[in-house]
């Protein structure tokens, strides 16, 4: 059997995804398992055990409907007989009908259904690892019980417990670190931890707001800011060496959680029930919790403008989760 699965269009939720693929893989042991992903991301397929052949999609190279369409129909002379689309979209659904797989498996789409051959209704309140594989169960028939996120990233080398990576960016503004929190918690972090060295990573584009944060600090002999330095395998290596990444709720939370480095994750807007990293060995999960409006899983903050939810998190027990993790040698 040749199997095509249409991966999310987002870091931490292809991250998310490598579940569904090994249950894939698990139900479907002899089958051939390609993949389409955002060119974007493709390095990270690398890190996936059991894929074949990954296609990369260009949203800028194929625009719209049209465009999904014409991607789908160069994957048409693949001759699949099974397509599992996790993104909800319609360019998706599109892209999966004109492949021509015998079997379109998906989440019913308002103006789309009819794209799919077997579609099923999205359930509401599931963790998003639980939901791509709720789709995979409803369509087999068949319970998956072993449920793990994970990225094959070599550790061998040793783990530098004096090093500490730091993520304060978000795609959505209300969960990325406020300024003036930042800045606090830097210093925070600076003097309560004065052997660390504080490295803070992100993507090109972020760089500008880290130098923003760190130019207003006490103190900054100890940290380094590596934003649009590292590319994805960088990253994997910079997170596999350290003692702990302290993150927002991002793509690189779930990318440390899924290699097995200890995570600390600050929660604001989104909702760690449906989009906390998955495996619970080695992660701390903090948010304030005494706002009403939290989570309203907003991409900005139209009640306060700065995310109070952010701002309020308790700083003592960010440093408490951390020090968990950093050693004496």
């Amino acid at each position: 059997m040749k199997i095509l699965i249409r991966l999310p269009n987002w870091l931490g939720d292809v991250v998310m995804s490598t579940a569904f693929i090994a249950s894939v893989r698990q139900l479907y042991p002899d089958s051939k398992i390609d993949v389409i992903i955002k060119k974007e991301l493709a390095e990270l397929t690398t890190f996936i055990p059991g894929l074949q052949v990954t296609h990369l999609f260009s949203k800028q190279e194929y625009k719209g409907l049209s465009g999904a369409y014409r991607f789908g129909k160069k994957l048409h002379a693949g001759n699949y007989d099974l397509f599992f689309n996790l993104p909800s979209s319609l360019s998706s659904l599109t892209l999966a009908w004109a492949t021509g797989a015998k079997n379109r498996v998906g989440f019913k789409k308002e103006g789309g259904f009819f794209l799919l051959t077997n579609k099923f209704k999205k359930p509401l309140g599931l963790h998003r690892v639980d939901e791509y594989i709720f789709l995979l169960e409803q369509f087999t028939g068949k319970i998956i019980r072993d449920r793990k996120v994970f990225l094959n990233i070599d550790k061998t080398y040793l783990i530098n417990k004096h090093r500490v990576l730091i993520n304060f960016n978000s795609e959505a503004e209300s969960g990325r670190m406020p300024i003036d929190k930042g800045r606090r918690l830097i210093n925070l972090l600076t003097y309560s931890f004065p052997e660390i060295t504080f490295t803070f990573i992100g993507s090109a584009k972020e760089a500008a707001f880290i130098d923003q944060l760190i130019s207003g600090v006490d103190k900054n002999i100890r940290i380094e800011n590596v934003a649009g330095k590292t590319d994805l395998r960088g990253l994997c290596d910079l997170m596999a060496g350290c003692a702990v990444v302290l993150t927002t709720d991002s793509g690189p939370a779930h990318l440390a959680n899924s290699i097995g480095t200890p995570t600390v994750v600050l929660f604001g807007a989104g909702n760690e029930a449906n989009t906390a990293p998955y495996n619970k060995k080695d992660l701390f999960v903090l948010r304030y919790g005494k706002l009403s409006c939290e989570p309203c899983v907003r991409n900005v903050c139209k009640l306060y403008g700065v995310p109070k939810c952010m701002e309020l998190i308790d700083e003592t027990g960010i440093i408490d989760a951390v020090s968990r993790f950093i050693g004496d040698s």
